[in-house]
C-alpha cells in the first residue's frame, strides 16, 4: 500500500553543524560509550604523536594521569601548525580540532606516509566530547595556547610565552553527559602504551598517574622481536631465536616476529599503522597462507613428512604459536572507524611474499629449530585427527541420547533461546537445590560432578574425553573447534554458579578457562554471566537479609537493635540453601545480582589465564604472592 509523504518536506531535514554530529552519536566516531569509548579519546590522541614518531620527528611521549580527572598527552613533535588555513579561514590548530577529516594524513609533502590516524577525525572527536579541552603548541621559539569547552573555542590561538621546546601538549577531560564512567583506568592505559612502545622503535613513552604516584618509562630497542620474547616470557619456547622478519615493498614496510612454544594456544596480534586489528585482515590472510605452505614444503624437502601423511592445516602449524604482524602503508583501508580489520588487497600477497622467503630462509639456516617445529605441529596435526574422532563420538553420541541433550541436563521448557538461561550448578546437592527453585519455564540447569580438566595444559582430543566437558559441549549446542557455530547456541545466558568457597572459586576458573580457550565468542557476546550467591544470611526476629560480602554484612548489622538476638548464617555452599533461598538471593531475575563476562583486554586475559592454568609454577607463585593481600573471604 502507498504511504502519503505529505508533511515530510525540507523542514524535516536536521543538518548538523561542525562537531555537533559527534556529540549527538558518538558511538559512531569512538564505537561505544563505555570503558572503551572513554579510552578511545586517549588512543585518538596518542596515535597523532605516534605519527610524529613514525615519520622520525618525535623521540618522546608522555602521557599523564591528573588529579583533576583530565589527562594529558605531549610529544616533542615539530608542533601542530598554528598558522592561517587558507580554505577556513581559521588557524591550522583550530581547523585540526574543530573539523572532521582535517590533519596531515591526506594530503602530499608536509604530511605523514603512514599514520594510525586514518579518518581525521580523531583529536577533533576527542574536542567534541570533552568538556573541557586545552591545546599548547611548542614551535617558533613560542608556546601557542588555545582552550575549548565541549568543542568550542573559548579564544583564538595566541603565543602567551616563550619556550626552547617543541612539539605539542593536548590535556581534555572527558564529559559525563556522554560517557557511563569518566575514570581512566591505569592498567588499560599502561598496557596499550607498552604495546606502542614495542611497534614504534627508538621512541620513549613516559606514563603517569598522579593521583597514585604510578609511573612507568617504556623503549623497547628489538621492537617487536621483544614484543614476542615479553608474550614468551613464562612459556617452554621451541628454539633459542625469534624469527624477524623485516623488509621494505612498494605496498610500504612489513615486520614480523615469532617463536614457537610448547603451549597449546596460538598467540597473535596483527597492526597496521600501529593500529591494533583486532579482526585481522589482509595481513594476516597472507602470514598464514605463507606460514602453512612454507612449513609443509620443510617438512617434505627434509623427509619430516612421510610420502602417506597428509599435509598439515593451517590450525596444525599454528599450535603454539606466538607471532606479532606490524605492516606500515601509505593508504590503509581499515574496515569502521575503530579501524579493527585491514582491507587492503595488496597487503595479502606482499606479505606472503616476504614472510614466506624469509621464514623458509630462516629453517633453512637453523635446522634444529626446524625440525623442533615441524615436530610441535605434526604432533598437532594427529591431536586433530585423534580430537576430530572425539568430537564426532560427543555429537553422535548426543543424537543418540535425545538430540544432542545429556541425561544430567534439567532443560527448561521453552524453545527460544533468547528467552532462555542455562546454569552450570558445582555438584549434586546445589543442583538439586537448583532444579527445584528454577523457573522450569526459561532456566535449565546442569550440574557438573568434582572439577572438569584444565584445558591449558591438554589438546582436545583430552579435553574430549572428560565426561563433564562432554556433556557442557552437548547441553550448548555450539560444537567446538571446526565445528563451532554461535547462532546454535541454546540459551542467551549461560551463568557459572558455584560455591562462595576456594573449591568454588577454582571450579569457576575451570571453567571460565575452557570458555575463553574454545568458546571465546560466546563470552564476545555477552552470553557468559557468573551468578553471585550471598554469603551471610542474618535474622532477627521475623526479620532477615542477605549479605554478598563482608562490607555488605557490617552496613546490614547498623540497622538492627543490637540488644536483641541476631542469627548470622555463613553459607560454605549453594547446597546449604533450600530451593527458596537459592531462587530469591542467586536465581530470580528481579533479585538477583550476576556478573557479565568480558574480555576487556585479550593479550592481559591471555597473560592471566596462562599464568594460573599454565604448566610454570614460579610465575603463578610470584602472581598469588603479589595480590594476595586483595583476597576476601578466603577460607582456610
Amino acid at each position: 500500500m502507498a504511504t502519503s509523504s505529505k508533511g515530510y518536506s525540507a523542514e524535516n531535514i536536521t543538518v548538523l553543524e561542525g562537531l555537533q554530529a559527534v556529540r549527538k552519536r558518538p558511538g559512531m566516531y569512538i564505537g561505544t560509550t563505555d570503558v572503551a569509548g572513554l579510552h578511545h579519546l586517549i588512543w585518538e590522541v596518542v596515535d597523532n604523536s605516534i605519527d610524529e614518531a613514525m615519520g622520525g620527528f618525535c623521540k618522546n611521549i608522555w602521557v599523564t594521569v591528573n588529579a583533576d580527572g583530565s589527562l594529558s598527552v605531549e610529544d616533542d613533535g615539530r608542533g601542530i601548525p598554528v598558522d592561517t588555513h587558507s580554505r577556513t579561514g581559521k588557524s591550522a590548530l583550530e581547523t585540526v580540532l574543530t573539523v572532521l577529516h582535517a590533519g596531515g594524513k591526506f594530503g602530499e609533502g608536509g604530511g605523514y606516509k603512514v599514520s594510525g590516524g586514518l579518518h581525521g577525525v580523531g583529536v577533533s572527536v576527542v574536542n567534541a566530547l570533552s568538556v573541557n579541552l586545552k591545546a599548547e603548541v611548542y614551535r617558533d621559539g613560542k608556546l601557542y595556547f588555545q582552550e575549548y569547552a565541549r568543542g568550542n573555542p573559548l579564544c583564538d590561538v595566541k603565543p602567551i610565552g616563550k619556550t626552547d621546546k617543541i612539539g605539542t601538549k593536548i590535556t581534555f577531560v572527558p564529559d559525563p553527559e556522554i560517557f557511563e564512567l569518566t575514570d581512566f583506568k591505569w592498567d588499560l592505559i599502561v598496557n596499550r602504551l607498552r604495546q606502542q612502545a614495542y611497534l614504534t622503535k627508538g621512541v620513549t613513552i613516559y606514563v603517569v598517574d598522579v593521583r597514585t604516584d604510578k609511573k612507568y618509562q617504556f623503549y623497547f630497542e628489538g621492537g617487536i622481536k621483544s614484543y614476542v620474547k615479553h608474550l614468551n616470557k613464562n612459556k617452554e619456547n621451541i628454539g633459542s631465536e625469534v624469527v624477524y622478519i623485516e623488509k621494505a615493498v612498494p605496498e610500504g614496510s612489513i615486520e614480523v616476529a615469532l617463536q614457537y612454544t610448547q603451549a597449546f594456544q596460538e598467540t597473535v596480534y596483527t597492526f597496521a599503522n600501529n593500529i591494533h586489528t583486532t579482526e585481522g585482515g589482509m595481513h594476516l590472510t597472507g602470514f598464514r597462507s605463507a606460514l602453512t605452505r612454507v612449513v609443509n614444503a620443510y617438512a617434505r624437502k627434509n623427509e619430516l613428512l612421510k610420502e602417506k601423511d597428509e599435509n598439515m592445516t593451517s590450525d596444525d602449524v599454528r599450535e603454539g604459536l606466538t607471532a606479532i604482524i606490524s605492516v606500515k602503508l601509505a593508504n590503509p583501508q581499515f574496515e569502521g572507524q575503530t579501524k579493527s580489520k585491514l582491507g587492503n588487497a595488496e597487503m595479502r600477497t606482499a606479505v606472503e611474499t616476504v614472510f614466506g622467503d624469509g621464514l623458509a630462509q630462516f629453517l633453512d639456516e637453523h635446522p634444529a629449530d626446524g625440525r623442533g617445529v615441524v615436530g610441535k605441529c605434526a604432533l598437532a596435526a594427529r591431536a586433530r585427527l585423534a580430537a576430530r574422532a572425539a568430537r564426532d563420538t560427543v555429537i553422535r553420541k548426543g543424537f543418540l541420547e535425545g538430540m544432542t541433550l545429556p541425561g544430567k541436563l534439567a532443560d527448561c521448557s521453552c524453545r527460544d533461546a533468547a528467552n532462555s538461561e542455562l546454569f552450570i550448578v558445582e555438584g549434586d546437592s546445589a543442583g538439586g537445590s537448583a532444579k527445584q527453585g528454577r523457573n522450569r519455564e526459561y532456566q535449565a540447569i546442569l550440574p557438573l560432578r568434582g572439577k572438569i580438566l584444565n584445558v591449558e595444559q591438554a589438546r582436545l582430543d583430552r579435553m574430549l574425553a572428560n565426561n563433564e566437558i562432554k556433556a557442557l559441549i552437548i547441553a550448548l549446542g555450539v560444537g567446538i573447534g571446526e565445528t563451532f557455530d554461535l547462532s546454535k547456541l541454546r540459551y542467551n545466558k549461560v551463568v557459572i554458579m558455584t560455591d562462595a568457597d576456594v573449591d568454588g572459586a577454582h571450579i569457576r576458573t575451570l571453567l571460565l578457562t575452557m570458555f575463553f580457550r574454545y568458546f571465546k565468542p560466546l563470552i564476545e557476546g555477552g552470553h557468559l554471566c557468573i551468578a553471585q550467591p550471598p554469603l551471610y544470611k542474618i535474622s532477627q526476629g521475623k526479620k532477615s537479609a542477605y549479605a554478598y560480602h563482608d562490607e555488605e554484612k557490617e552496613e546490614i548489622l547498623k540497622g538492627y537493635d543490637k540488644a536483641q538476638k541476631i542469627s548470622i548464617q555463613r553459607y560454605k555452599g549453594l547446597g546449604e540453601m533450600n530451593p527458596e533461598q537459592l531462587w530469591e538471593t542467586t536465581m530470580d531475575p528481579e533479585r538477583r545480582v550476576i556478573l557479565k563476562v568480558t574480555i576487556d583486554d585479550a593479550e592481559r586475559a591471555n597473560k592471566v589465564f596462562e599464568t594460573l592454568m599454565g604448566s610454570e609454577v614460579l610465575p603463578r607463585k610470584k602472581f598469588i604472592q603479589t595480590h594476595a593481600k586483595r583476597v576476601r573471604n578466603l577460607d582456610i
